[in-house]
């Protein structure tokens, strides 16, 4: 499985027209919000690195993607200098917390939980970029047309390594915990939210 037109597939509900509504409103604190996700994506796939070691080509490919996402956040940096954006603080949404509070807290369900939650966060922000840039003016609707491509690449990247961690006796067990994690993504960016962020549900 792999490529945007699959991420329509993993994911259980599409973003609400709502919430795009919102973010074109509010592209300022979108484009604020999206530079702390591409630090923090990086720092996850950092902190996966020193949990699992041991998986050398898991190692290596982590290592390839969190220097594009750190690559990534320089290139919202210099946007945002263009365009007379701000940096400021901002509390982190309800979003990656809640879904990385429901992976297991053993091995080796752990890693498989982390790697699928990777992969829907991965998913989703391809699917926002994809929605948002037609929508946004010129450069912002460029910027995320392009980061769709990389967005996409990084969700095959976790889905592969999700499958591959699976016991060759359960060759379907990450499948019915994707649709389980799916499930619980889609009710965090569909039910009403009071916080604006790039992963957050419709306005309230």
């Amino acid at each position: 499985m792999n490529g945007i037109s699959q991420i329509t597939e993993v994911l259980a509900a599409p973003t609400p027209d709502a919430w795009l509504q919102l973010a074109c409103e509010r592209w300022q604190e979108l484009l604020v919000d999206h530079a702390y996700c591409e630090k923090k994506a990086a720092s996850s796939a950092l902190a996966m690195m020193f949990a699992y070691p041991e998986e050398e080509s898991l190692a290596l490919a982590l290592a390839r993607l969190a220097r594009e996402e750190l690559r990534h956040f320089e290139q919202v940096n210099r946007l945002m200098r263009k365009l007379g954006v701000p940096f400021r603080r901002l509390q982190p949404g309800r979003y990656a917390g809640q879904l990385r509070a429901a992976a297991a807290a053993h091995e080796p369900a752990r890693r498989l939980d982390l790697l699928l939650i990777a992969a829907l966060i991965e998913a989703r922000s391809c699917e926002r970029f994809g929605r948002l840039a037609p929508l946004l003016p010129a450069p912002l609707g460029g910027f995320y047309a392009d980061l769709q491509q990389a967005e996409s690449r990084h969700f095959s990247l976790y889905l592969q390594f999700a499958a591959d961690a699976c016991d060759a006796r359960e060759p379907l067990r990450w499948q019915q915990r994707l649709e389980e994690l799916a499930k619980l993504e889609a009710e965090l960016v569909c039910a009403p939210d009071l916080q604006f962020r790039f992963h957050s549900g419709p306005p309230v």
